[in-house]
């Protein structure tokens, strides 16, 4: 549970049995994402349980629930209406109601599991910095019991954001050119996917020569230090003009270089906020979220190619017991950790 810039604390609450549509699953492990730190960071929400990188087993299920069951394996990703034009159409990142599902910690009646406790929860439908969550079919993924739940948590939203893009915004193809303006989580997962689909040249930047060489490792054929080299110039020797770009910083400094380096019909992903704009000769800055994904289809695409050695996001996780959650925070804060991943006891 967190307050604004106070440690993390850890307290018994209460929470509903759940209602006809939804989930009850017991967290086994979460996935700490950069957006449940800038949310702690930013205040205003306290108390609050965020988490939003869940996996777990299933425990209950309300009258409605047909697609899982007590005992199912599952991981946990963003939430979504289902009933919307855009949710009907297969674009649920596009859900009319994705602000208030993810962001408004609590139900869309705008009622809450955590009333008695007086807390807020269900960030991105689950708060998965818990026990146990309410989550619904639109936002749980059922996955194989073979498989290590721990694993298998950090798929919900960032490495589904860098892939995703890569894979099904983008839809980049063999033989373009990418650039991915930072290499932690997401930018190294949009690097793995890169070369999967055949991308060159894969270019990586960042200021962590240690991220830098995990970059070339997992697929990047080129890796630049933007604290010691002009990134466009450096850019422009290798490849000339970008047919894709990739921001994950939000640094406007970066953003800028990759907009500069952009071929024309080029396009860039921002990553960490922003809105589309048409820039000229059809390039385009693109806001894109969750890698418009569909969790159901693409978290076990994910996962495949990770069975098959071709996409190893374990080489990013670092493992943390779930009390030492503040530790594992300032980690990854201070760049000692890329992804961290809390196993609840």
């Amino acid at each position: 549970m967190c307050g604004a810039h106070q440690p993390m604390t850890v307290k018994t609450l209460h929470i509903d049995a759940p209602r006809d549509e939804e989930v009850l699953v017991r967290i086994v492990a979460s996935g700490i994402c950069r957006t449940d730190i800038d949310m702690w960071e930013a205040g205003g929400i306290e108390p609050a349980i965020l988490g939003h990188e869940g996996a777990g087993i299933v425990e209950e299920t309300g009258r409605a629930v047909k697609t899982v069951k007590p005992g199912d394996h599952v991981v946990l990703s963003y939430q979504s209406c289902g009933r919307c034009t855009a949710c009907h159409t297969g674009h649920p990142t596009d859900c009319e109601h994705f602000w208030d599902l993810n962001f408004g910690f609590q139900r869309l009646d705008g009622s809450s599991a955590y009333t008695a406790a007086h807390v807020r929860g269900h960030f991105f439908g689950q708060s998965s910095f818990a026990t146990h969550v309410l989550a619904t079919e639109r936002n749980i993924v059922k996955v194989s019991r073979s498989l290590p739940l721990e694993v298998l948590a950090p798929l919900g939203c960032g490495l589904q954001t860098g892939a995703g893009t890569v894979m099904n915004s983008f839809r980049v193809k063999a033989g373009q050119s990418l650039a991915v303006f930072g290499t932690g989580t997401v930018g190294l997962a949009a690097i793995m996917a890169a070369r999967i689909v055949g991308a060159s040249p894969i270019i990586g930047v960042d200021i962590r020569p240690k991220r830098l060489a995990l970059a070339r490792e997992l697929g990047a054929t080129h890796v630049i230090d933007s604290r010691r080299t002009d990134v466009s110039k450096r850019i422009e020797r290798i490849c000339g003009k970008l047919n894709f770009a990739i921001d994950t910083t939000g640094d406007p400094a970066l953003i800028a270089a990759a907009q500069s380096s952009l071929a024309p019909g080029g396009r860039l992903a921002v990553l960490a906020g922003g809105t589309d704009r048409e820039l000229p000769e059809n390039r385009k800055i693109l806001a894109i979220i969750q890698g418009d994904s569909i969790p159901q289809r693409f978290i076990p695409r994910l996962i495949k190619l990770w069975r098959d050695g071709k996409f190893p996001f374990d080489r990013l996780i670092r493992f943390y017991p779930f009390e030492d959650i503040n530790r594992a925070i300032a980690d990854v804060e201070n760049g000692r950790t890329i992804k961290a991943v809390l196993r609840m006891n």
